[in-house]
């Protein structure tokens, strides 16, 4: 389960590693998970009208990673094969956990979603098109290879991310069929979006080197200390939570589940009281904004291939209940 600063995306298991897009980001950024707001920069290059910072739901990138497993399902099955869509996950248990997480309801019943990561690594690990993919002979698993993704013959696209490192992946078959029937141009589809996801690098440094970001944390931690959990950050009370040992009994996952959810309530009754959210958000939305004048085409461009995508994905699938 990805708790990172994006919405989840639901990868499709084809039952063998293939490359997939990564986001090559460091520690500190990983820390930064605040939901992007819309915003315009204070420059002369953004007062266009722009859609820079404005994103879709996380509800709605998922209903369209549900189409695309739809379509890659349907597909697969027209080659000869069986294949099996993975829907694991309830739309609440899929909600992304950023670095503020204020939902208190949500901290009261699942804390910071251990037992909801557990629930998704046994479904990756039962997942069926695994055991499938093994049950065939060689020269099948080659021909379910290539009916995927075009296997060792895939088109392998590229994409540089603004801070210089490099994001491939393996396109065409039925994986890439898919894309096409979403996005229009798979390739542009990756070019676009590898970049929206790994511009964080840079600005996430004046983030959290702002004052009034850092004000706002520091209320944050004097709240927490008087409800009783001395950390200086969200990120350290989560940690916190997850320091146990691998493998517990029931006992112990109930004891540490307990108190991981009373650290999560905790953690989202002070984030809040001092409007940690609002705040990082607007500052969040300040440092995009300051983007807009090289990156502002870019983001324009990946939000019409999304909203594209998902008017074709209300036709495909429900909405995750």
């Amino acid at each position: 389960m990805k708790r990172t600063d994006a919405p989840r995306r639901t990868e499709v298991s084809s039952g063998r590693h293939t490359q997939r897009p990564t986001t090559p980001v460091g520690a500190i950024v990983a820390l930064v998970s605040l939901i992007l707001t819309g915003c315009t920069a204070a420059t002369e290059a953004s007062q266009r009208t722009s859609v820079v910072g404005e994103k879709l739901t996380y509800a709605q990138e998922l209903r369209i990673a549900d189409a695309e497993q739809h379509l890659i399902t349907r597909c697969m099955r027209q080659q000869g094969f069986h294949f099996w869509e993975e829907k694991s996950l309830t739309l609440e248990e899929s909600r992304p956990i950023g670095y503020v997480q204020d939902d208190i309801d949500w901290a009261r019943s699942h804390g910071y979603g251990s037992r909801i990561m557990a629930k998704e690594d046994r479904a990756r690990l039962r997942n069926p098109n695994i055991a499938y993919r093994k049950s065939l002979s060689r020269s099948r698993q080659t021909a379910y290879d290539t009916a995927m993704d075009r296997g060792r013959n895939a088109v392998l696209l590229k994409s540089t991310t603004p801070s210089g490192g490099t994001i491939t992946k393996q396109s065409g078959g039925c994986a890439g069929q898919a894309e096409k029937v979403l996005y229009g141009d798979p390739a542009a589809w990756f070019r676009t979006d590898a970049t929206a996801r790994n511009l964080r690098p840079l600005y996430v440094g004046k983030l959290l080197r702002d004052k009034e970001f850092t004000t706002a944390v520091g209320a944050w931690s004097t709240c927490m200390s008087k409800a009783g959990h001395p950390f200086p950050d969200p990120a350290e009370a989560r940690r916190s939570a997850r320091e146990h040992r691998a493998e517990q009994t029931q006992a112990e996952e109930a004891r540490t589940f307990a108190n991981e959810t009373r650290i999560a309530v905790a953690d989202a009754t002070c984030a809040r009281s001092v409007s940690l959210r609002s705040i990082g958000e607007r500052r969040e939305a300040h440092y995009v904004g300051e983007l807009a004048g090289q990156y502002g085409d870019l983001l324009d461009a990946r939000l019409q291939m999304q909203r594209r995508a998902l008017a074709r994905a209300e036709r495909l699938v429900p909405a995750r209940a």
